[in-house]
């Protein structure tokens, strides 16, 4: 699986899902000489704008990757200075109810990525969920996509930071049942992951 199909899926569930979302793939950013792009750039209103900036991994940049640590630099150099670019900053605003930006690193739910993530989980899962882009709340998630064959609606994450650790019970009853990651976790050693 490639990150351009990853990409053309979350395109997809975010038409179907929001009320004309901005999408941008590829999206550019430059805050004071810190130049990077990011895969994809959505903004949804809720009614206030909400982003929704994501890494995507598939399994060949997670065998390019020297280890976790370099995707997770490439992951935080997202968080840190994609929303200070003057042209994505966000500004806070009153009666707030949800967090203004979610910054989402996503693997594809592959065996080599399962590998990946159940190799590194104490690394993933050290991300804490809780940050801010500014002054304004933000949201952390590591996660599988899931749901990439059926309807884009139904397109899910399942999560390896926050309350359910990965390998955790909570973790595998969020693993949809014959599922394509469900079927990489069963491909992996069972001394990194015991999946049923």
């Amino acid at each position: 699986m490639r990150e351009d199909a990853l990409a053309t899926r979350l395109v997809e569930h975010y038409e179907a899902t929001a009320d004309d979302p901005a999408i941008r793939l590829e999206e550019p950013y430059d805050a004071d000489g810190r130049e990077g792009v990011v895969d994809l750039f959505v903004r949804t209103r809720t009614p206030e704008p909400v982003d929704r900036v994501i890494e995507l991994k598939a399994d060949a940049a997670v065998r390019r990757a020297t280890g976790a640590n370099e995707v997770l630099r490439q992951y935080r150099r997202m968080e840190r200075y994609f929303h200070a670019d003057a042209s994505h900053a966000l500004r806070p605003k009153l009666g707030r109810t949800e967090p203004g930006a979610r910054y989402l690193l996503c693997f594809a739910p592959t065996p080599t990525c399962a590998y990946h993530v159940a190799t590194n989980r104490t690394l993933y899962g050290s991300v804490d969920p809780a940050g801010r882009a500014g002054d304004v709340p933000a949201v952390r998630t590591v996660a599988f996509l899931t749901g990439l064959d059926g309807d884009p609606a139904a397109l899910g994450l399942v999560s390896v930071n926050g309350d359910a650790a990965f390998g955790s019970e909570p973790f595998k009853r969020a693993v949809p049942e014959d599922s394509r990651l469900a079927e990489s976790l069963r491909a992996v050693d069972d001394d990194l992951v015991e999946f049923p």
